[in-house]
């Protein structure tokens, strides 16, 4: 039997596309975590991806595919484990202001392999 990585990479590498456009990366092929997870189009543009990736990718270990509800952050599951065959995903600490106001969270930047 022939695993779906073999069988479907061009459909893979479709996927992976959609999302990076979905994504909308910055000028340093990064992503905010503060900004992505108030971003509800975003998510739920990710979340409409399931069925294609239960269809192309073993889903089984990506439980933002296989079970979302047990998931805290679904989308954020399913970017990690389908981008990680072409692109190495960083995270680093990331402080803005807002008004005054500190914002401290994490900004993922996506190296090509």
């Amino acid at each position: 039997m022939r695993l779906k990585s073999e069988l479907y990479k061009k459909e893979q590498s479709d996927i992976i596309k959609k999302i990076f456009d979905i994504l909308d990366l910055d000028k340093d092929n990064g992503m905010v975590l503060y900004e992505f997870d108030r971003d509800k189009d975003k998510q739920k543009k990710i979340l409409d991806l399931i069925p294609e990736i239960r269809k192309y990718f073993s889903f089984t270990s990506i439980i933002g595919a296989y079970k979302p509800e047990k998931a805290k952050r679904p989308c954020m599951s399913i970017i990690k484990n389908i981008t990680k065959t072409e692109y190495k995903m960083m995270s680093c600490d990331y402080r803005f202001k807002i008004k005054e106001k500190e914002i401290r969270t994490k900004k993922y930047l996506f190296l090509k392999k």
